[in-house]
């Protein structure tokens, strides 16, 4: 979390609405074998938890239930050029959207687990054009080896440090000029929210 409580935020509503649109995200942990990342898809409960599952190889498995993990999602970012300032004479820096969640882990039963992967894949069929896959559709045989490879975890969000760094410190014409830029650049999603968060 960025240091600047200007880039803070309280609204759950928002950090609901992150957790649901990126939907994909990085679990953090300190394992004896040392610190370790995880990179899976993740589920909020709306009711304070995330869900998300690892295969049984990874390296957290083992170590996750019961313990303090910290789980990241990465929204929109880009690069900030002192071109778009007033004065030049600065230096470059980045806006982005990200949130940082902490809190205790737990496993989830195999009946939990089962649920989270119908919602989850229900949830982003959905998004896609045409007929969705069902989970039906896979074979017994090949849900089964999919679900004897993975485990499923859900953590209890017991701190929640956003940080939406979209050019505040910056008066209203340099704002304009680098949402403009992040546009040309490509980047339309986070100049979006500097419109609609950054004010």
């Amino acid at each position: 979390m960025h240091p600047n409580p200007q880039f803070r935020s309280d609204d759950r509503q928002l950090f609901e609405a992150l957790i649901d649109e990126i939907g994909f995200g990085m679990v953090f942990l300190t394992t004896p074998d040392g610190p370790r990342v995880a990179h899976t898809p993740l589920l909020s409960t709306g009711e304070g938890a995330v869900q998300f599952h690892l295969s049984r190889g990874n390296a957290q498995t083992r170590h996750l239930d019961g313990s303090t993990a910290l789980v990241t999602v990465n929204g929109p970012d880009a690069y900030v050029s002192p071109r778009w300032y007033d004065e030049r004479d600065t230096v470059p820096t980045w806006d982005y959207v990200a949130l940082e969640m902490e809190g205790r882990v737990r496993r989830l039963s195999d009946d939990e687990l089962e649920a989270f992967l119908h919602a989850l894949i229900a949830k982003h069929e959905e998004r896609l054009d045409g007929e969705p896959w069902r989970a039906d559709e896979a074979s017994e045989t090949t849900w089964s080896k999919l679900f004897r490879g993975i485990s499923g975890f859900e953590m209890e969000v017991q701190a929640w440090r956003p940080t939406l760094k979209l050019s505040q410190k910056k008066n209203a014409g340099e704002r304009a000029r680098i949402a403009d830029g992040h546009i040309a650049a490509g980047r339309p999603a986070i100049a979006a929210l500097m419109e609609s968060l950054g004010a």
